[in-house]
C-alpha cells in the first residue's frame, strides 16, 4: 500500500492526539484529524480546535479538521470520499475509568461501536492499516510484574472501560484473520502525562481531571484547592497507587514508530506493543516529584479508594524496543517540569490565550 496518503486520525483534538499529530507533521506525513470534542475544546472560529491551531504552529505546517462523531457513518463515508488515506491512527474514545462505571452504556456505544462503524467504512474504501490506541487497562489484575504483552488480557479488566479497550482489541484480531490484507497495531500505553516543551499544547481535561498529573497542576495553578489521593491501603511502597508514567512526546514518537513500521513492512495481521517506561511511581511520589521539580507545594487529602484501580501496574516494553526501536527519552523530572510549564502557561486550559 501506498505510504503517499494522508494518515488518518480520529480523536486527533484531544491530549495524546495532538502531540501525536505534532510529531506525524513533523515526520513530513499528511494529516487529516476529526474529533467530536467530547474529550477537548473547540476553536474561536469553530474550525479548527485550539489545541491543532497551536500544533499547526509548531510544526510549521497544516492539517486538515472536521468535526465528525465516529458514529455519523455518513459524515465519515463523505471524508473517505474526499481523500485517500494510508492508514488510521485511532484515539477517539471516552476514557474515564470512574465515569466508565456510572454510565457504561455509553462508554461501549461511543468507543465499541465507533470502532465497528471505522472498521465497516475502512473496508468499503480498502484502507486497512491502523494504529490502535489501546490501553493497560486490557491486562485488568496483574498476575505479574512487569506486564509483557503475553500477560492474560480481559479476564480480569476492572473497568467497562477496559472491557471497551478489550473488546475492540479482538474485533481487530478477528478482522486480520478473517481477511487477508489488513495490518494493525496495537498500542497498550500505560499513564501518558506531561505536556509539549514549548508550553502550547498539553492536557486539558473536561471538568474535574479524572488523571493524577492534570489533577496535580490544577490544584498547583489555583483551579483546585487540594488535590484527593484515592486510597492509601493498596499494597504498594506508601500504600498509595504505582503507575508507570510515559511523557506524552515519547508516547508521541511511539505512534510515530508505529505508523513508519505499518506503512514499511509489506506484510499483514495483528501486532500488539507496550508503550511505558517500564518502571513504576506512587502517587505521592509523583506529587514530591512534581513539588521538586517545579518547586510548588501540592496539599492533598487521603479518601477512599476509587471503583476500578489496581495496587501497581508497570511494563515490560523490551518488545517495543526490539522491533519499533522504540525506547523513551524524558523523566518524571521532565514528565513535571514539561506538564507545569504548560499548566502555568495555560492556567484556563485551551479557553484563554496563553
Amino acid at each position: 500500500m501506498s505510504s503517499n496518503g494522508y494518515i488518518f486520525v480520529t480523536g486527533g483534538a484531544g491530549y495524546v492526539g495532538s502531540h501525536s499529530i505534532l510529531e506525524l507533521l513533523k515526520n513530513d506525513y499528511k494529516v487529516v484529524a476529526v474529533d467530536n470534542f467530547s474529550n477537548s475544546s473547540p476553536g474561536d472560529d469553530c474550525s479548527m480546535p485550539e489545541s491543532l491551531n497551536r500544533v499547526q504552529k509548531l510544526a510549521g505546517k497544516s492539517l486538515i479538521f472536521y468535526e465528525i462523531d465516529l458514529l455519523n457513518r455518513d459524515d465519515l463515508k463523505k471524508i473517505f470520499e474526499k481523500h485517500s488515506f494510508s492508514c488510521v491512527v485511532h484515539f477517539a474514545a471516552l476514557k474515564a475509568v470512574g465515569e466508565s462505571c456510572r454510565v457504561p452504556l455509553e462508554y461501549y456505544r461511543n468507543n465499541v461501536g465507533g470502532t465497528i462503524t471505522l472498521l465497516e467504512v475502512m473496508k468499503e474504501f480498502n484502507v486497512k492499516r491502523m494504529v490502535f490506541s489501546s490501553s493497560a487497562t486490557v491486562y485488568g489484575v496483574p498476575e505479574f510484574l512487569p506486564i509483557d504483552e503475553h500477560h492474560p488480557v480481559g479476564s480480569t479488566c476492572t473497568n467497562p472501560y477496559g472491557r471497551t479497550k478489550y473488546f475492540i482489541e479482538e474485533i481487530l484480531k478477528d478482522v486480520c484473520k478473517s481477511e487477508k490484507g489488513w495490518y494493525v497495531t496495537l498500542l497498550r500505553y500505560f499513564n501518558p502525562v506531561g505536556a509539549h516543551e514549548s508550553g502550547l499544547i498539553g492536557e486539558d481535561p473536561q471538568g474535574i481531571p479524572n488523571n493524577l498529573m492534570p489533577y496535580i497542576s490544577q490544584v498547583a495553578v489555583g483551579r483546585i484547592k487540594e488535590l484527593q489521593v484515592f486510597g492509601n491501603d493498596y499494597k504498594t511502597v506508601d500504600g498509595t497507587g504505582v503507575r508507570d508514567y510515559i511523557h506524552v512526546m515519547d508516547l508521541a514518537e511511539g505512534h510515530v514508530a508505529a505508523v513508519d513500521e505499518i506503512l514499511k513492512e509489506n506484510t499483514d495481521g495483528c501486532k500488539v506493543y507496550n508503550l511505558g517506561t517500564g518502571e513504576g511511581y506512587s502517587v505521592l511520589q509523583v506529587i514530591k516529584a512534581f513539588e521538586d521539580a517545579c518547586s510548588v507545594k501540592i496539599p492533598y487529602k487521603i479518601v477512599g479508594r476509587r471503583e476500578g484501580d489496581v495496587d501497581s501496574i508497570y511494563a515490560d516494553v523490551s518488545l517495543a524496543e526490539k522491533c519499533l526501536g522504540f525506547k523513551t527519552k524524558r523523566s518524571l523530572k521532565d514528565m513535571c517540569a514539561d506538564t507545569w510549564r504548560w499548566q502555568s502557561n495555560n492556567p484556563m486550559g485551551y479557553n484563554k490565550p496563553s
